[in-house]
């Protein structure tokens, strides 16, 4: 995998736990949320998964936003 390819999966993975904690849930309260394996949520979280553009859809609709705005990594610093 190239680096920026990385990086982005780092990024989404930073936003995904970001909004977690700021919704103060666990990785296990999120897999119920979504309907996705805690192990996957983990994956997600460190990078290490490319999510479907369908699991991105449903972290959207999780976090009650717009896949814009979950995509939007400006403020993660």
């Amino acid at each position: 995998m190239m680096q920026m390819e990385q990086d982005i999966l780092k990024t989404f993975g930073l936003r995904i736990r970001s909004l977690r904690k700021a919704k103060l849930i666990s990785q296990e309260q999120l897999a119920e949320l979504t309907g996705f394996h805690r192990n996957y949520i983990g994956m997600i979280e460190r990078g290490e998964r490319n999510p479907a553009l369908l699991n991105i859809y449903i972290f959207a609709q999780v976090f009650e936003m717009s896949l814009s705005e979950l995509l939007d990594f400006s403020h993660l610093g």
